[in-house]
């Protein structure tokens, strides 16, 4: 069987090289194995760890090079470069192997017998764009998929179905459509009236509520009956399907019941400097267009942590994932154990004193022994807080503190925000010390969460642990992976992991951990990464 073949050559592999720093390479081999010849979805969970630092690609590496038949590969650009560059010629020269490895849509058809890698956006086109069907019939039947960083697969999918009306688009409109110039330029003018009497908030946009889609509805009834069969910009017609689907007739019926109303949430990105507008439409729920995919292929999820509960029971359930093998391996709790300064008595978030007690704790941090030898990071994702902070510290540490910044070196402080952390922690040094403020729950003041945490109540579901806790809990692993890979110290100030229901879980998320109450400057892990622990 192919599973014994895959162990028996992996094996043989790292005992050549000398072992593996991730124990589960053999296990994960031998299960991607099995998931192919048993043509069973799968998905596997390994630790934030793990996925930070791609341990786990080893091992399905091999198994996809030594299984005889085709195969697609979904991972981001970042993560195929490393594999057409590092991994997989590395792999085939120790395997002693040739089967062919394709990159690009255009290969699908080519890979009889090899490796077809696609990005996630090429993967989705295959079967969301507007003049394809949902069943997929453009990939071959049988070609099992793998992909790789399935935590991110409802992100990909949401953004995929994003769709704007950017200026531009208003302009092309009038000159496609110069018979009703006068009503396209009054809808625009009423919509940008209506738009900028929502006051500024800190994430650069409003929710587009009723009274701008009545304008935007009308508008699309008064164009549509004339322009549809003369094809529209795309734009345009995905948004007049958006906020009735019956106005376009070239939508498939199951293309028509995903983009139903209910689903979908509508908002404006504001330049208040230009006095401009981009509409944005996008999913509320992913679930119920990926349910048609995992039905006419073979797929294995290879992700990170996912959910507390090793069946993942949220996160299939926002996915559309129905019956699958679910795996989950345990964090290496002997090598990735982290130092967690806890403390209690720590005001709330929410009440006036917070601000100053946080204060204090950071300058305590800042001013522990060392501290110029370290990398520190500080999240703080209140926009006046974060300020506040960096001009405090600023003035006391000088130019050491970089606000939202690349250009860090050790005994520099970056003080960041969670959106900012998540996208650049990759190309930052590892820190040693990270202290967060608060917990990364999304801000209802954001209008995007708001109007998913409409949708959930409206559906009378538990918005809170299907999407503020889950989406907490992912952004805290990613979050702190780069503090496993050597010693370092994670400092948080939310009193509410103490005091609140939700508390353990958030505590099951950082495990292995070793707690302080205080900090003690003579604890090994306050010393420079150059001295010995």
């Amino acid at each position: 069987m192919i599973e014994v073949e895959v162990h028996q050559r992996l094996r043989a592999l790292l005992r050549e090289q000398g072992g593996t720093n991730w124990p589960h390479q053999l296990t994960v081999a031998r299960l991607v194995a099995r998931a192919l010849r048993l043509q069973r979805n799968t998905l596997m969970q390994v630790s934030s760890t793990a996925a930070y630092l791609g341990q786990y690609r080893l091992s399905y590496l091999a198994s996809l090079l030594l299984w005889p038949e085709a195969v697609i590969l979904v991972a981001t650009p970042e993560v195929q470069q490393a594999l057409c560059h590092i991994e997989l010629p590395r792999l085939r020269e120790w395997l002693h192997l040739s089967k062919p490895v394709y990159q690009g849509i255009d290969c699908i058809q080519k890979s009889a017998s090899g490796i077809t890698l696609l990005t996630p956006q090429e993967w989705l086109g295959l079967y969301l764009e507007e003049d394809r069907s949902f069943s997929g019939n453009s990939v071959p039947p049988g070609i099992p998929f793998v992909i790789d960083g399935a935590e991110n697969l409802e992100a990909w999918t949401g953004s995929y179905l994003t769709q704007a009306i950017a200026p531009s688009d208003w302009d092309q409109l009038l000159w496609i459509c110069p018979a009703q110039t006068e009503i396209i330029r009054d809808a625009r003018a009423a919509l940008t009236r209506r738009l900028f009497q929502h006051p500024a908030n800190p994430y650069g946009c409003v929710a587009v509520d009723r009274p701008e889609r009545e304008i935007l509805q009308q508008l699309g009834q008064q164009i549509a009956a004339d322009h549809f069969g003369k094809r529209l910009p795309g734009a345009w017609r995905s948004l007049a399907s958006t906020l009735d689907p019956s106005l376009d007739p070239s939508l498939a019926p199951s293309q028509t019941q995903v983009l139903g109303q209910s689903n979908f949430m509508m908002w404006a990105d504001l330049d208040r400097v230009q006095g401009s507008f981009t509409l944005r439409s996008a999913p509320v729920e992913v679930g119920s267009v990926l349910k048609h995919l995992w039905q006419n292929h073979t797929t294995i999820l290879l992700s990170g942590i996912l959910d507390l509960d090793p069946q993942a029971e949220t996160f299939r359930l926002q996915t559309g994932l129905g019956d699958l093998t679910c795996l989950q391996f345990a964090t290496d709790r002997q090598n990735e154990i982290l130092t967690l300064y806890l403390p209690d008595g720590v005001p709330m978030p929410n009440t006036p004193e917070f601000a100053p007690a946080l204060m204090h704790h950071f300058h305590r941090l800042l001013t522990l022994p060392f501290s110029t030898e370290v990398f520190s990071v500080l999240i703080v994702d209140d926009l006046p807080l974060k300020q506040k902070v960096a001009a405090i510290l600023a003035a006391e540490f000088g130019s050491r503190v970089k606000v939202e910044r690349t250009d860090c070196a050790v005994g520099n402080i970056l003080i960041t925000g969670w959106s900012f952390w998540q996208q650049a922690q990759r190309s930052l040094p590892h820190p040693n010390r990270l202290a967060i403020a608060t917990l990364p729950f999304p801000s209802l003041e954001n209008p995007k969460v708001a109007g998913r945490v409409a949708y959930y109540k409206q559906q009378r579901q538990d918005w809170f642990r299907l999407y503020l806790l889950p989406e907490a809990l992912q952004t805290l692993q990613k979050a702190i992976a780069p503090l496993r890979t050597q010693p370092s110290l994670l400092a948080l100030f939310d009193n509410r992991v103490l005091h609140r229901t939700y508390g353990q879980q958030i505590l099951s998320v950082l495990s292995p951990y070793a707690r302080l109450d205080y900090l003690d400057e003579t604890e090994s892990i306050l010393m420079p990464p150059h001295c010995s622990v």
